[in-house]
């Protein structure tokens, strides 16, 4: 079995207080909601997180941990939330208990950045080494549609963009959870007309008056090299921000 993953002191640094669910993996469902500070999300699946006050092994899901372990798979742990006060963890926590009893969907919320990953993803996220940004480029967030389609047609269609900004880049860099994914050299932009781009999911939509898509190719291997699976720099991370698209140097 894969060894257990744990948060650097750079990670829990940087991702304060969060909420956190737990993941039966044969199934996919949620089985507990908690949050926490540092490794706690770690702890219930190690055997770390003893009950204590009101808590007891039931309310920790210890038996069902055990089982998923005994059959020869791993918790699965998802960030649903970081970057919070204590008292905002707790708002969310509770309104998470509240809603996976009788939840059929989840409705995203607008902060991209600090909003639901995987472990894993986390520490891709923060660890990874921060790009040096070289060129005249477009940063686009595909979170959303990454896992739906090819990731050149999630990257390059259709944006409301500046389009007299966004001729200017060189490359399109496709970003999800802060971390560059892929990396594309940009020959024209079109707009989103019924008749460019036909065949690519919109996502349920349709052709979208007033916006743009890229025609391009995949990068060259030196700019891979210089940009995919770096991380994106803070300060074109604003948090909270809604907007998937970010200029550099146009």
């Amino acid at each position: 079995m894969e060894r257990q993953v744990r948060f650097s002191e750079e990670v829990i640094e940087k991702i304060g207080h969060y909420v956190y669910r737990l993941i039966d993996p044969r199934n996919g469902n949620t089985f507990y909601v908690g949050r926490g500070q540092g490794n706690r999300v770690f702890f219930h699946a190690a055997g770390e997180q003893k009950p204590s006050g009101s808590e007891d092994s039931a309310s920790l899901k210890l038996d069902r941990i055990r089982d998923i372990t005994n059959s020869d798979f791993e918790v699965e742990h998802i960030i649903h939330r970081h970057g919070m006060s204590e008292s905002t963890a707790q708002e969310v926590e509770a309104a998470l208990i509240d809603a996976y009893p009788g939840l059929t969907n989840i409705q995203p919320g607008y902060d991209k950045g600090r909003g639901q990953m995987h472990a894993k993803e986390i520490i891709r996220s923060y660890g990874a080494p921060e790009a040096k940004f070289k060129h005249d480029l477009i940063l686009i967030n595909v979170r959303k549609s990454i896992e739906q389609q090819d990731l050149y047609d999630a990257t390059r269609c259709s944006w409301k963009v500046s389009l007299r900004r966004a001729k200017l880049a060189k490359y399109a860099l496709a970003v999800t959870t802060g971390l560059i994914r892929g990396a594309f050299e940009i020959e024209n932009w079109l707009p989103d007309d019924g008749k460019n781009f036909a065949g690519i999911d919109r996502e349920g939509f349709g052709p979208r008056k007033g916006r743009f898509g890229f025609e391009g190719r995949p990068a060259n291997e030196e700019i891979k090299k210089l940009y995919v699976h770096k991380r994106v720099p803070d300060e074109y991370r604003p948090k909270g921000a809604a907007n998937p698209i970010r200029y550099v140097g146009c």
